[in-house]
């Protein structure tokens, strides 16, 4: 599965060279931050509101909405879906609470 993840990121690095006019991610990169952090707010909510529906097709559709923006929020910080698999990777092993007390800040 983890393919895809590197198959969408190659694809959004792609779209850094890309007119605004003609793509989408482009346009969210050309905006800025904060357009890409709004995006991320509005699926995020979308999400939500899916999962309190209980439709699950509805719950999928938004998800994959909320983790694509937040896909392009990592390339446009120059990181990508292994940096987050890594630290998934990382918590393995280790308690919620255990996690939790070794974050910093």
């Amino acid at each position: 599965m983890s393919d895809v993840l590197q198959q969408l990121a190659q694809v959004l690095e792609q779209r850094k060279l890309e007119s605004a006019e003609k793509s989408y991610v482009a346009s969210l990169y050309a905006k800025g931050l904060d357009t890409i952090l709004k995006k991320i707010g509005e699926e995020a909510a979308e999400t939500i509101i899916a999962g309190k529906g209980g439709n699950k097709e509805q719950i999928i559709y938004e998800t994959a909405d909320l983790w694509f923006h937040c896909m392009v929020l990592l390339a446009s910080q120059g990181l990508g879906p292994e940096d987050v698999l890594s630290e998934l990777q990382r918590r393995f092993g280790l308690s919620g609470i255990e996690e939790k007390s070794q974050r910093k800040g």
